[in-house]
């Protein structure tokens, strides 16, 4: 899987940060989108300048897409994987009647507007490469919610919605799959500012089968098989560690 290329947004910080790492380890060239200037930077001076591209950009808007993807069309003629990863990452925005609209907008904005802009923008880049393949970031809360995470929930049903939908008009040049994560643990991969380590109950463990939080390789490998799994389209793939299998009963 060497002498590919990936773009991926949301690519400085959290599950991002791993997938860009991820991928780098691999050999793939990778082109990260994110708001954060910082944090790129700071992914910037880790990884080899000659497989690794940081663009700043506000992946829920059509204007900074579109001169984003001006930059990374004169970085590479060609992407094997687009993973539109970027979001809001708190889904807890408080009750209903408080929420307002401009809140209910940015969280609809990052995740599945931006994956409809940054897909629309790839679309040259990923038929050069030709079978290419495009990850959606949803989460198990398309699924299923906690209280007053309407807008997450919301953006992130859409996110899987609009896979299949992908996935039945870009095929067979494009694949296009969602994957769902759980709970993952993203402290040891935000920049070092915000970097914290871990700590968790027994009870945290126990809400899993597998008998632990979920890690960022984890969601990492999940989408290194996608990218290699030619007859798998349209598809969600939940990596939540068995935890939505599991029946919770009120005490």
């Amino acid at each position: 899987m060497t002498d590919r290329t990936a773009i991926i947004t949301g690519g400085a910080a959290g599950i991002g940060r791993g997938l860009v790492m991820h991928f780098i380890g691999l050999g793939w060239r990778v082109a990260a989108l994110d708001l954060d200037a910082e944090a790129l930077e700071e992914l910037s001076g880790l990884l080899p300048a000659d497989r690794f591209l940081a663009v700043e950009c506000d992946v829920g808007k059509e204007a900074p897409v579109r001169a984003a993807f001006a930059k990374i069309m004169k970085w590479t003629e060609s992407v094997d994987l687009l993973v539109n990863n970027a979001g809001i990452a708190n889904p807890f925005v408080g009750p209903l009647e408080d929420l307002t609209l401009d809140r209910w907008q940015a969280a609809i904005d990052a995740s599945l507007t931006a994956a409809f802009l940054c897909t629309r923008e790839a679309l040259p880049l990923l038929r050069k490469a030709a079978p290419a393949c495009v990850v959606h970031m949803s989460s198990t809360r398309a699924h299923q919610s906690e209280p007053h995470t309407y807008a997450y929930a919301a953006a992130k049903g859409g996110v899987s919605a609009l896979a299949h939908a992908m996935a039945v008009s870009l095929g067979p040049d494009i694949r296009v799959n969602a994957v769902l994560p759980g709970w993952i643990e993203t402290g040891p991969w935000q920049k070092a500012a915000k970097r914290r380590a871990p700590t968790y109950s027994a009870e945290d463990t126990g809400q899993h089968p597998v008998g632990r939080v979920g890690t960022v390789e984890d969601i990492a490998g999940a989408v290194e098989w996608l990218a290699g799994a030619g007859f798998v389209t349209g598809q969600e793939i939940v990596v939540d560690g068995g935890m939505t299998k599991r029946m919770i009963y009120a005490e």
